[in-house]
């Protein structure tokens, strides 16, 4: 049973945040013994099992040399807002008419580069920008924070420990090939770095030295960047040939049951009476998709392909793909 509470004042959210960010620092950084000892032999289990995993000495010693437990980090972690905007308003916000211009003039610019990459690949380049410029408007926002010091932080941390344990292993991995430096490997306060924001572990599985210099770069607009995008949508099970969906119009009285949960072939959703978002019919393609409607029966449709779910992996917000699809259409292809 529900029951009649008071309404608490409004300043009660701020005043709690504000004492659990005060507890924080205050257990972290009084310098007591036993608090500094339990970290030095965190850090020191953790070199040996770095060392047991083939990386040297001197990539320990570098990464690990100045290291500190951050509080603000934690305090990132676990209040990151529950703020949820809908489709339209995320839409408005990411797919935007300069994100559209520079995507335009980048695929120009690159074309000859991007369409090897795309033979190579099968992915159309217009989906490795849109997703570059959705993740850090292409460039201009890849976060400042040193990463290893991050991932020590999270790692050390009882909530996510083990998670971020393994991404901070992949990420001295990557500084002992020789890929970056420690001072080099800025990126968001979750570990998420370059262009593309990969975390350490999708790094090391799905980035590629395509221009064959020995070091792979996710900092700079080239060979590097467009095939590792490619590539990780690849493996991923990207469909070559095939798109990600389309807006449509739905009839009157579809089976409510069928949204989101069924996947059809097009001709069977045509018979039900599904649209294009002009009111023309479905292409006749011999392929399944489902609908979803991420803002409610209220809200625009979308028929969406498995190439959807592959752009899912990057990120599982149903706004976050049709947002890439969207920015990916609006950019066109070469």
């Amino acid at each position: 049973m529900k029951q009649n509470n008071p309404t608490p004042s409004n300043t009660t959210p701020k005043i709690a945040g504000a004492l659990f960010f005060f507890l924080i620092i205050l257990l972290w950084n009084i310098p007591t013994t036993h608090a500094e000892d339990d970290f030095a032999l965190w850090l020191e289990k953790l070199k040996q099992e770095a060392h047991a995993g083939g990386i040297s000495p001197r990539t320990t010693e570098q990464a690990f040399h100045n290291v500190a437990l951050n509080p603000q980090i934690i305090e990132l972690d676990r209040n990151q807002p529950e703020f949820k905007r809908t489709l339209e308003q995320y839409l408005s916000a990411v797919v935007t008419k300069g994100r559209v211009d520079t995507g335009r003039a980048k695929l120009v610019e690159k074309q000859e580069l991007l369409k090897i990459i795309a033979k190579q690949y099968g992915v159309p380049p217009r989906f490795v920008l849109a997703l570059w410029g959705i993740e850090t408007n292409f460039g201009t926002i890849t976060g400042k924070s040193p990463v290893i010091n991050s991932l020590v932080t999270l790692a050390y941390d009882a909530r996510r420990g083990p998670y971020f344990r393994r991404e901070l292993i992949h990420a001295l991995h990557i500084i002992d090939a020789g890929h970056m430096t420690v001072n080099e490997m800025l990126g968001s306060w979750a570990g998420a770095m370059g262009y593309l924001q990969f975390m350490p572990s999708t790094f090391r599985g799905n980035a590629v030295d395509f221009d064959n210099n020995g070091k792979i770069s996710l900092w700079e607009d080239g060979a590097d960047l467009f095939a590792s995008g490619s590539n990780y949508l690849k493996k991923s099970g990207w469909q070559t040939g095939w798109t990600w969906g389309r807006e449509v119009l739905l009839p009157k009285g579809l089976d409510s049951g069928l949204i989101a949960s069924q996947k059809l072939p097009l001709e069977q959703w045509r018979q039900l009476g599904v649209r294009k978002a002009d009111g023309s019919d479905l292409a006749g393609a011999a392929i399944t998709a489902r609908i979803i409607q991420p803002d409610g029966p209220q809200g625009r449709a979308f028929m969406v392909y498995d190439n959807f779910d592959v752009i899912l992996t990057w990120n599982r917000s149903y706004s976050f793909g049709i947002a890439v699809g969207l920015l990916a259409d609006a950019i066109g292809g070469i």
